[in-house]
């Protein structure tokens, strides 16, 4: 499962005259396709913003398109709609749906502060700073981990990110989360400022 793939969004600023290298689509989806192989996925369960605008897939290039249709031949690809993208079956390999319900997590690309069963949803990218010693400090994409909502973080190369204690994070997951970072050790779960300095001194251990 991935979110905010944002495939095509170095084309889409080079159209607005921000020229940035046009290989983000090809790197995002062959780390995408690494993963498929390393796992041994059999489904892949895309949380919206797959692209970055409508006509995405139509700009992507032949590289881009080998690795799309590499993945599309070891996994079911299943594209939540999203905000930005405009997925559409006719273009693409797999499934199109609104949201999609899997082990009695609601699937979707916007958190629905409405609904209190569990959620796993993108769109936010969100991002912790990690203090290291020396007054320095890291930044890193995160799972936004709340009591009943999780929110993926952003997949694409190109994709920014959005501090995971911001208020409008928060707000999506009704309260303060946990940040989960992947490490080459598992999985670093860091809790809102404040956290102890164990904690902290655990993080810093993994991220120098």
């Amino acid at each position: 499962m991935a979110a905010d793939l944002h495939l095509e969004k170095g084309s889409s600023l080079a159209r607005q005259g921000w020229f940035l290298p046009p290989y983000d689509s090809a790197d995002t989806l062959a780390r995408l396709l690494a993963a498929v192989e390393r796992t041994g996925a059999s489904r892949l369960v895309l949380l919206g913003d797959s692209f970055h605008d409508e006509d995405g897939p139509a700009r992507l290039a032949d590289a881009a398109v080998q690795l799309l249709q590499a993945i599309a031949a070891r996994v079911r690809i299943i594209w939540v709609a999203g905000n930005h993208d405009g997925v559409s079956p006719a273009m693409l390999p797999g499934a199109v749906v609104e949201e999609l319900w899997l082990a009695g997590i609601r699937l979707l690309h916007i958190p629905d502060a409405a609904d209190a069963r569990p959620q796993l949803a993108g769109h936010f990218h969100p991002k912790v700073q990690v203090p290291l010693r020396g007054g320095r400090s890291v930044s890193r994409r995160c799972l936004a981990l709340g009591a009943r909502r999780g929110i993926l973080p952003a997949y694409g190369a190109y994709a920014g990110g959005l501090n995971i204690w911001s208020d409008a994070i928060t707000a999506a997951l009704d309260g303060a989360g946990d940040a989960v970072i992947a490490t080459d050790d598992g999985l670093l779960r860091l809790s809102p400022p404040g956290f102890p300095r164990r904690a902290m001194r655990a993080a810093e251990a993994r991220m120098m």
